[in-house]
């Protein structure tokens, strides 16, 4: 029997952008041209003022470990434990990932340490950004 994949998102017009990022590896963010806040999960307005003049910008894919869990059962894609994390950018806005490169423990998984963005490639049109313990 096959090993079970990963669920794999699918693009809307709203978050192609994004995905085209992630293909191109690199992790793309809205900015408010109106007010200036940057924000995720991307959406045709912003969240702050509601102004429609948005753009997309290349983030640096850096961040910090904002939370997380410790998975410790079985589920398609995924070898337990696994961290499901929530990652805050250096610019600002948070999302949802998992660590990795990095023990799935609560000692090596430390709130607040560095963290940066690598893709993993699900197929020729989807790549993942995870996040891994920075370097230096």
């Amino acid at each position: 029997m096959a090993e079970a994949k990963r669920a794999r998102p699918v693009p809307t017009p709203e978050t192609q952008h994004y995905w085209d990022g992630a293909k191109a590896g690199e992790l793309r963010l809205q900015k408010c041209d109106a007010c200036a806040k940057t924000y995720f999960p991307p959406r045709p307005f912003c969240p702050g003022c509601g102004s429609r003049k948005v753009s997309v910008v290349k983030a640096s894919g850096k961040g910090k470990l904002y939370s997380y869990v410790i998975h410790h059962r079985p589920a398609p894609g995924f070898t337990p434990p696994y961290a499901i994390a929530v990652v805050e950018l250096d610019e600002g806005p948070r999302l949802m990932t998992n660590i990795v490169e990095c023990e799935q423990t609560p000692e090596a998984l430390q709130l607040d340490m560095k963290l940066e963005v690598t893709f993993e490639k699900l197929d020729d049109d989807i790549s993942l950004p995870l996040f891994k313990p920075a370097k230096g």
